[in-house]
């Protein structure tokens, strides 16, 4: 059993940066690759990004290129989203969540376990 626990969501204005943390306790993060999963009011929830376990490949959502980063420090068992540029579309309730399977992508049937999510604000 894995648990985790995000913290780092708040209010911003747009342009704004935040960064999101995922604190992980039970088995050792480093056996997962970790994903970040984002959702709105009324809509399904939505893939941001990924990294891998071993190699750290980074797989990111086509609306967050190039503005956020996901990262990991398997010895602090944490996982990050930095968020640079922010938009009011990236306005959502944010979600990290573990997968054992090493390129699960987007699919969130291969993510095994979840977050209770963290709100990102942002206004324009």
């Amino acid at each position: 059993q894995v648990q985790l626990v995000e913290s780092g969501g708040g209010l911003v204005q747009a342009g704004g940066s935040l960064r999101l943390s995922c604190a992980a306790s039970g088995r050792t993060l480093s056996r997962y690759t970790m994903g970040w999963f984002r959702q709105t009011p009324g809509k399904e929830r939505e893939f941001v990004a990924r990294i891998s376990r071993s190699s750290g490949n980074t797989y990111y959502a086509d609306s967050v290129k190039g503005r956020f980063t996901i990262s990991r420090d398997d010895a602090k068992n944490t996982v990050y989203l930095q968020m640079n540029s922010l938009k009011s579309e990236d306005t959502a309730v944010y979600y990290c969540a573990a997968s054992p399977t090493l390129y699960p992508g987007g699919l969130q049937t291969l993510y095994n376990y979840w977050g209770q999510g963290t709100q990102v604000t942002v206004s324009s």
